[in-house]
């Protein structure tokens, strides 16, 4: 069973941005052979640090709202919110450690 899931431009702000929780949102693609790679590594990080963060994915394709207006130009692309705000913001296909350490720094 998955721990991630899926917000679209219509739920991002009741999903992400009003969230009681720190979000790590993963912005994805179908076609994108590096989002595939770290999906399971999300995934993971989602199983440690449940509880603690919530984290949810989000299609481009699918949702071009939410990415332009954060200026997603390449994926995959993990932000972390926290109380709304963007608090780190992670680009390609970072190892779990460097993700990890994101986590960490927005839960201090």
């Amino acid at each position: 069973m998955s721990n991630v899931a899926d917000v679209s431009d219509s739920s991002f702000e009741q999903d992400v941005l009003n969230s009681d929780t720190p979000v790590l949102i993963d912005f994805w693609a179908e076609w994108c052979g590096p989002c595939k790679a770290i999906a399971p590594v999300v995934e993971e990080l989602a199983g440690e640090y449940e509880g603690k963060i919530k984290v949810v994915k989000m299609n481009v394709d699918h949702n071009p709202e939410t990415p332009a207006k954060y200026g997603i130009r390449g994926i995959p692309n993990l932000i972390l919110f926290k109380q709304g705000t963007v608090a780190q913001q992670i680009v390609g296909a970072a190892p779990k450690p460097q993700i990890a350490k994101a986590i960490d720094s927005v839960l201090t």
